[in-house]
C-alpha cells in the first residue's frame, strides 16, 4: 500500500514538472510574440503614433501578465489554481478590448464591426500557450474562458444597437443586391458566424484537452511499467545478480546459455571454520553480512556479477552475462581493492583475512536447474581453475594468485610472477603471478589497455 501511494506520488511530480517547465517554456515564446507583434504594430502604425503607443501599451499589459505569472512559478505562492487564473486573465483582457475599443477612431460605426476584423485567431493562441502546460484541465479551462469571453464581448458590443441584422435577413437564397446590401452593412453582426467561432474553439479545446490526456495515459502507464519493473529488479536482484535480473526481465524469464570469455574471480575466507567455532553462529552470520556487504559494492562497480554465495565464498564473473570487453582488467582491479579493503578494516569487529584466485579462459554460462527452480551459473574449467588459484594461496603464502591467462590481457599493471606451478587436475604447469609491492597503485588508465599486451613483471 505504501509503495503504491508513494508511486502515485512520484507520478504526481514527475507531471507537475513537467507542467511547471512546459508553463515557462509557453511564456517565453509568448513574450516573443508579443515583442514581434509590438515591432510590427509599430511599423504599420507609423502615420499614426498615437495608436501605435495604445498598442504597445496593450501588449506591455500582457507581457505584464506573462512575467509575473514566470515569476511565481515553483515558489511558495505558487498554487495549482494560480495558472487558471493567469489564462483568465489574459482573456478577459483581449475580450475586454474587442468589447470597447474600435477599429478606427475617425470613423463612427458600432463596435459590432471588430468581429469581422481577423482577431478571434488570438483566443486560439492562448489555448496553444495552455497547452504547453500538459494539463488537460487548463485547457479546458482555456476553451471555457475563450467561449465565454468571444461571446460576452460579442454581447457587449452589440447591446443597445437599434437595428441590427443577421443571417436570417439575408435569407437563402439571396440575389446579389440583398446579399450587399445586409452583409456589408455596419449593423450586420452575424450571430450564427460568433456562435461558429465559439464552437469552434470549443471543440478544438477539447480535442487538445483528450490529446493531452492520452499523452498523460501513456506517459502514467510507462512509468507505471517502469516502476514495476524496478520493483520486480530490486526483488529479485536480492536472490540473483542484478545484472542477471536485468537480463530476466528484459528476456521475460529466459536466459539462453552462451559460450563466451570471461574472467573469474574466486574468494574465500582464510581459517572460516576456526572463526565459526570461536564467535558462533550468530557472529558468523554478522561478519559474513558485513563482508559480503562490502565485497559485492567492489564487484559491481567494476562490472562483476555475484553468481554464488557458499558459505563464506564468492564466485564472481566478469563479461557474463553482460559483456565487457575490459573484464580481465575489471576482475584484476576488484581482486585489489578487495584485498586492500580487507586488511585495512574489520567487518562486525572481526579482522579477517581472504584468498582470491583470477583466472581467464572459456566458460559456459547459464540458467540450469529443475522442478521450476533456476539458478545462473557458470562451468568450465576456467571456473575450476579460478578456484583451485584460490585454494593454492595458503600453500604459497600469497592473498591473490593470477593466472597468465589474465594477465597477458593487460598492460601496464606491476604483476609479480610466481614461476611455473602444477595444478590440481591440469597436466601441464601454468604461470602464476600475484601483486606487486606498489600494485596498489595501478592506474585506472590501465582500463583501456589492449588485448594481448605483455604484463609487466618485477
Amino acid at each position: 500500500m505504501q509503495e503504491t501511494v508513494a508511486a502515485k506520488a512520484d507520478q504526481a511530480a514527475i507531471f507537475h514538472d513537467a507542467e511547471q517547465t512546459g508553463l515557462r517554456l509557453a511564456i517565453k515564446g509568448r513574450l516573443v510574440a508579443l515583442i514581434l507583434m509590438g515591432g510590427w504594430l509599430v511599423v504599420t502604425r507609423a502615420s499614426d503614433p498615437l495608436r501605435a503607443i495604445e498598442y504597445l501599451l496593450v501588449l506591455g499589459v500582457l507581457a505584464g501578465f506573462g512575467i509575473v505569472h514566470y515569476k511565481i512559478i515553483g515558489t511558495s505562492r505558487d498554487r495549482n489554481w494560480v495558472k487558471y487564473l493567469f489564462v483568465a486573465l489574459d482573456i478577459a483582457f483581449l475580450s475586454l478590448l474587442i468589447a470597447t475599443q474600435p477599429v478606427f477612431d475617425t470613423v463612427d460605426l458600432p463596435q459590432a464591426v471588430i468581429f469581422r476584423t481577423p482577431i478571434f485567431p488570438f483566443y486560439f493562441i492562448i489555448l496553444g500557450v495552455a497547452a504547453f502546460s500538459f494539463s488537460p484541465g487548463l485547457v479546458l479551462w482555456a476553451g471555457a474562458c475563450g467561449v465565454a469571453g468571444w461571446l460576452g464581448a460579442f454581447a457587449f458590443a452589440i447591446r443597445g444597437m437599434e437595428q441590427t441584422f443577421d443571417w436570417k435577413d439575408i435569407g437563402t437564397m439571396p440575389d446579389t443586391q440583398t446579399f450587399v446590401t445586409y452583409f456589408f452593412s455596419p449593423n450586420f453582426v452575424g450571430t450564427w458566424s460568433r456562435l461558429q467561432e465559439a464552437l469552434a474553439l470549443g471543440v478544438v479545446a477539447i480535442l487538445i484537452g483528450l490529446v493531452m490526456w492520452r499523452a498523460r495515459y501513456t506517459v502514467r502507464r510507462q512509468i507505471e511499467a517502469e516502476q514495476e519493473r524496478r520493483t520486480i529488479s530490486d526483488i529479485f536482484g536480492q536472490y540473483v545478480p542484478a545484472a542477471v535480473a536485468e537480463v530476466l526481465i528484459s528476456k521475460r524469464g529466459t536466459l539462453a546459455p552462451v559460450e563466451r570469455e570471461a574472467t573469474i574471480l574466486f574468494a574465500d575466507l582464510a581459517d572460516f571454520t576456526k572463526l565459526t567455532e570461536t564467535i558462533g553462529p550468530k557472529g558468523i552470520v554478522e561478519v559474513l553480512n558485513a563482508y559480503f556487504d562490502a565485497v559485492s559494492l567492489i564487484i559491481t562497480r567494476h562490472h562483476g556479477v555475484i553468481t554464488q554465495f557458499q558459505g563464506d565464498a564468492i564466485l564472481a564473473t566478469f563479461n557474463v552475462p553482460a559483456e565487457d570487453p575490459d573484464h580481465a582488467g575489471c576482475g584484476v582491479r576488484a581482486a585489489r581493492e578487495i584485498a586492500d579493503l580487507v586488511q585495512s578494516r574489520n567487518f562486525a569487529g572481526i579482522a579477517l583475512r581472504t584468498r582470491i584466485g583470477i583466472c581467464t579462459g572459456t566458460v559456459i554460462a547459464g540458467s540450469v536447474g529443475g522442478g521450476g527452480r533456476q539458478n545462473y551459473t557458470v562451468h568450465g574449467a576456467t571456473v575450476n581453475l579460478a578456484a583451485r588459484l584460490e585454494e593454492m594461496n595458503k600453500e604459497l603464502g600469497t592473498d591473490v594468485l593470477i593466472a597468465a591467462t589474465t594477465t597477458k590481457h593487460l598492460s601496464g599493471y606491476n604483476f609479480k610472477q610466481i614461476g611455473q606451478m602444477d595444478v590440481r587436475g591440469l597436466a601441464e604447469p601454468i604461470d602464476l603471478y600475484t601483486f606487486g609491492r606498489d600494485a596498489s597503485a595501478d592506474s585506472d588508465a590501465n582500463r583501456s589497455a589492449p588485448a594481448g599486451s605483455a604484463a609487466s613483471v618485477s
